[in-house]
C-alpha cells in the first residue's frame, strides 16, 4: 500500500474483508430466517442478544485493533520480526480476556438477560442462547487475533476463505440444529447457538495452524509465547482505547435495545430484523475501515503522511456511494426485505417504518466507520474512541430517552419543566437517524484537522531474529524498535 495507485490497491485489499464481513452477516442473517421459522419470540430473543453478543465481539476487536496498527507500521517499515512477536502477544493477550469474559458471562448471564429487557418466553429462549454464545467467546477472540495479525501484513484473503467454510458450516447446519432436521432434536435458539460454536471452533483451529505455518506474512512462534512485559503493555495502551470504544457501542446498543424492548415483541422483532440488515452496511463500511487502517498503518511506517490521508478520502468516497446505493434498494422495497426474515404483519409494518427512517444516514455514518479505521490504523484509537462516544452516547442514547418516552423533569431553581417527546418507538428509530448524522460531521472535522497522522512506531536499531530470513518474506531485519504512546 505504500506506492503505485491507490485506487486499484486499496480494492484488492478490502474486498476480502468486505467479502469475509459479508459471509459473517450472511451466518447471522440465517440464524434469523431459520429462528423465524419456531416463533415471534424466539426472534425477539436473538434480537435482544445480538447487541449483547456484539459487545464481547467488540472487544475482540478493539484489542487486535492495537495489533493492526503495530503489525502493519512493523511490516511498513520492514522489521518483520517485531511484527511476530506482537501477534504472539496478541494471542496470548486475547486467550486471557476471552477467557476472563466467559466466566463472568456465564456468572451473570441471568442478571443480564433481566437487565435488557427479556422476559417470559423470550427470557428463556434467549438464555438458551447465550449460554453457547458465552463458551464460544475464546473461539472468538483468538480468529480475530488470526484475522488481525495477517490483515496487519497485508493479507486478507486468507481469512476470507475461512470465514467462507466457517459461514457456510454455519448455514447448513442451522436448520438441522434448530428445527430438528433429520436425526437431530430440534433445539430452536440453542441450536443456532450451536452451529455458531461449531463452525468458529473450525475457523479458529484452521486459523491457528496458518499462523504457526509462517508462510502467509507473519509467524507464530511458540517461544514467543512468553508474556513479553513490554509488548503486552504497547498492545493494551494503544488497543485499550478500541476496545473501551467497542464496549461503549456495544452498551449503546444494549441500551437501545433496552428501550426497545418495552415496546413489546413486534418493534423488537423488527429491531432484531432491522440491525441485521444494517449489518449488511456495517460489514461493507468496516471491512473497509480496515483495508483502510492497514494502508494508513503501512503508509506512516513508510513515512508518507499525504498518501495516507488520499488512502482515506478514496475509502471514504467510494464506501458511501457503495452503502447509498444499498439503502436506496431497501428504501424502495421495505417490506420485500422484511417479508424475507419474518411473514407476521405487525412485525413487516414495524420494520418498514425503521428502514424509511434510518437507512437514508446509512452512508454517513459509513462514512465514519471508514474514518475510524484510518485513526486505528494511525495508532490514533482515542480519536476512533471519541466519535464512538460521541456517536452513540450524545448524539443517539439521549436522544431516543427525549424522543421516544414520557417523563418530565423540574427544574425550580429556573422555573423550567422538561419533557419528553413521547414519540413512541418511532422516537427510537429517530434517535439513530440523528446520531449517523450529527457523527459523520464531526469525523469529516477531525480527518480534515489532520492531528492524526503520526505512526506509532519509532526508528529503532536492530531486532534480533535467530532464526533468520522466513519464507516469503523479507529477510531484512532491524533493530527491535519502541513504541511510544
Amino acid at each position: 500500500m505504500t506506492t503505485g495507485a491507490i485506487p486499484p490497491k486499496l480494492l484488492h485489499l478490502a474486498w476480502p474483508l468486505v467479502l469475509g464481513n459479508l459471509l459473517q452477516t450472511v451466518y447471522n442473517l440465517a440464524d434469523v430466517f431459520w429462528v423465524g421459522r419456531v416463533s415471534s419470540e424466539a426472534v425477539a430473543a436473538v434480537s435482544l442478544m445480538f447487541p449483547l453478543s456484539w459487545m464481547f465481539v467488540s472487544t475482540a476487536m478493539g484489542i487486535t485493533a492495537a495489533t493492526i496498527a503495530l503489525v502493519s507500521q512493523y511490516v511498513g517499515s520492514d522489521d518483520d520480526r517485531m511484527a511476530d512477536r506482537v501477534v504472539a502477544q496478541t494471542v496470548l493477550l486475547t486467550l486471557v480476556v476471552s477467557s476472563v469474559l466467559a466466566v463472568l458471562g456465564l456468572s451473570f448471564r441471568r442478571s443480564l438477560l433481566t437487565l435488557i429487557g427479556a422476559r417470559e418466553q423470550v427470557f428463556v429462549e434467549a438464555l438458551a442462547y447465550i449460554e453457547v454464545i458465552f463458551l464460544a467467546l475464546p473461539l472468538t477472540f483468538l480468529f480475530f487475533a488470526f484475522r488481525s495479525s495477517l490483515q496487519g501484513a497485508g493479507d486478507t484473503k486468507t481469512a476470507m476463505w475461512l470465514v467462507f467454510v466457517s459461514a457456510g458450516i454455519n448455514v447448513v447446519l442451522d436448520p438441522f440444529l434448530i428445527l430438528g432436521w433429520g436425526p437431530f432434536p430440534a433445539m430452536g435458539t440453542r441450536g443456532a447457538a450451536i452451529a455458531t460454536f461449531v463452525s468458529r471452533a473450525f475457523a479458529t483451529v484452521a486459523g491457528i495452524y496458518i499462523l504457526l505455518d509462517g508462510r502467509f506474512g507473519v509467524r507464530l512462534r511458540l517461544a514467543d509465547l512468553t508474556p513479553d512485559a513490554a509488548i503486552l503493555k504497547q498492545l493494551v495502551d494503544i488497543g485499550y482505547p478500541s476496545t473501551i470504544d467497542g464496549w461503549a457501542r456495544s452498551f449503546a446498543s444494549v441500551a437501545m435495545a433496552g428501550f426497545v424492548a418495552r415496546f413489546g415483541a413486534n418493534p423488537t422483532a423488527a429491531y432484531g430484523i432491522g440491525l441485521r440488515l444494517m449489518s449488511v452496511t456495517w460489514a461493507v463500511s468496516g471491512a473497509v475501515g480496515n483495508a483502510t487502517a492497514t494502508g494508513v498503518g503501512q503508509n506512516l511506517g513508510a513515512k508518507t503522511p499525504a498518501r495516507a490521508a488520499a488512502v482515506v478520502r478514496t475509502a471514504t468516497a467510494g464506501t458511501m456511494v457503495l452503502i447509498g446505493g444499498v439503502a436506496a434498494v431497501l428504501i424502495a422495497f421495505p417490506a420485500r426485505a422484511m417479508r424475507i426474515f419474518v411473514g407476521d404483519p405487525d412485525v413487516i409494518a414495524e420494520g418498514v417504518v425503521f428502514l424509511r427512517i434510518i437507512a437514508p444516514f446509512w452512508a454517513l455514518f459509513a462514512g465514519v466507520m471508514v474514518i475510524q479505521g484510518a485513526l486505528r490504523g494511525a495508532g490514533n484509537t482515542k480519536a476512533a474512541m471519541v466519535l464512538s462516544f460521541l456517536s452513540r452516547w450524545i448524539f443517539r442514547v439521549p436522544v431516543a430517552l427525549v424522543l421516544a418516552f414520557a417523563w418530565t423533569l423540574s427544574v425550580p431553581r429556573f422555573g423550567l419543566t422538561i419533557r419528553g417527546l413521547e414519540w413512541g418507538i418511532d422516537g427510537i428509530w429517530w434517535a439513530y437517524a440523528f446520531g449517523m448524522a450529527a457523527s459523520f460531521v464531526v469525523a469529516v472535522v477531525w480527518f480534515r484537522l489532520g492531528t492524526w497522522t503520526d505512526g506509532v512506531i519509532d526508528d529503532g536499531g536492530n531486532s534480533d531474529d535467530a532464526s533468520g530470513p522466513q519464507p516469503g518474506r523479507s529477510g531484512s531485519e532491524h533493530d527491535e524498535e519502541l513504541i511510544d504512546d
